[in-house]
């Protein structure tokens, strides 16, 4: 259960890539350089013990915003505080004793696992860079570990293709619990998994959140899979967050017209209560977006100021919505 506090605050996130032609190109054909703004101005945080999910379409920003709280990416702009202390990049690093309390757990993990490493030596690599224990005490951690994510300690010999899919995500977990970590960012875990091993996944996840009272940012464009497993939900659009609200809220009554035609797309009829309508539209070149709010070419709400201004968030009965027609209504 989240406490008052905030374990993770993240204040005006931006982050974007040069993306230009080189520089002879630009030279001869005349040409600006061009920048790509993957992440803009985000704003969120996150209580201790709760689970909070990003959603949104693909190249909306999600896992951009995922790789800059682990230090993956380093921020354009904008700042990140875990536990009320900046996290400060040096060098494109995050401080050594921060970085032992929060992990990732990565969308395909049998990309994200050494296929030459035996799993017991990928479980004990944060033991012992971290200096959590020494000797045949880390291989005793490992092989505990193993049976907390629902393997055999006798597993801990053999190698990442001897798994199935479900398999190698559990000893991806068994890796990020190995740090004894307070917060995990989980980016789409189960996307790579077949959809009876999704459910298995995400119940250990609860499972382990509870006992180990984790806190979660969980990465998905899976609606159900959020529905099940986040307290408070944030929907982004082109890099900004459109709306931030209560998990039961946001499915039940959603303000923003983004998230409205995101939960009328998906097919279990029980998250909306609405016939199921189809994704109108394509997101905007995010090199060229269109001025005001990205939003207003799909909007079948569109008005003459979204074509022009850029809506700020309003706070709502659900949270908080970016959109013009708030402030009209």
């Amino acid at each position: 259960m989240a406490d008052g506090a905030p374990l993770l605050d993240v204040s005006g996130l931006t982050r974007y890539f040069d993306v230009s032609k080189p520089w002879l190109n630009r030279v001869l054909e005349r040409e600006q350089r061009q920048f790509l703004t993957a992440v803009a101005d985000a704003s969120f945080s996150i209580k201790r013990g709760e689970t909070f999910a990003l959603v949104g379409e693909s190249g909306s920003g999600k896992s951009t915003i995922a790789k800059m709280i682990v230090g993956l990416l380093t921020p354009s702009a904008g700042e990140i505080r875990f536990d009320g202390q900046p996290l400060r990049f040096d060098q494109g690093r995050i401080s050594r004793t921060l970085r032992r309390r929060f992990q990732m757990i990565f969308q395909d993990p049998f990309a994200s696992l050494n296929p030459r490493w035996r799993v017991g030596d990928i479980i004990a690599e944060p033991i012992r860079t971290f200096g959590l224990a020494s000797g045949p005490a880390v291989t005793a951690e490992a092989r505990r570990l193993l049976d907390v994510v629902g393997l055999s300690a006798t597993d801990i010999n053999k190698f990442p293709h001897e798994f199935s899919g479900g398999q190698r995500q559990r000893i991806a977990i068994a890796r990020a619990l190995s740090s004894k970590p307070e917060f995990i960012v989980c980016d789409e875990p189960t996307s790579a998994l077949d959809v009876s091993v999704q459910a298995q996944i995400l119940n250990l996840m609860r499972d382990l959140q509870d006992e180990f009272g984790l806190t979660y940012l969980l990465i998905s464009h899976d609606l159900s899979v959020v529905r099940h497993m986040a307290n408070r939900i944030g929907v982004l659009y082109l890099g900004r967050l459109v709306e931030q609200a209560d998990a039961k809220r946001l499915f039940t009554d959603p303000q923003h017209p983004y998230s409205r035609m995101l939960l009328d797309a998906v097919p279990d009829l029980a998250l909306s209560g609405r016939r199921r309508q189809p994704v109108t539209g394509e997101i905007p070149n995010p090199i060229d977006p269109p001025p005001g709010c990205a939003f207003h070419p799909r909007c079948p709400h569109v008005m003459e100021v979204c074509r022009r201004e850029l809506p700020a968030p309003r706070e709502t009965a659900t949270g908080a919505a970016a959109c013009h027609l708030l402030t009209t209504a």
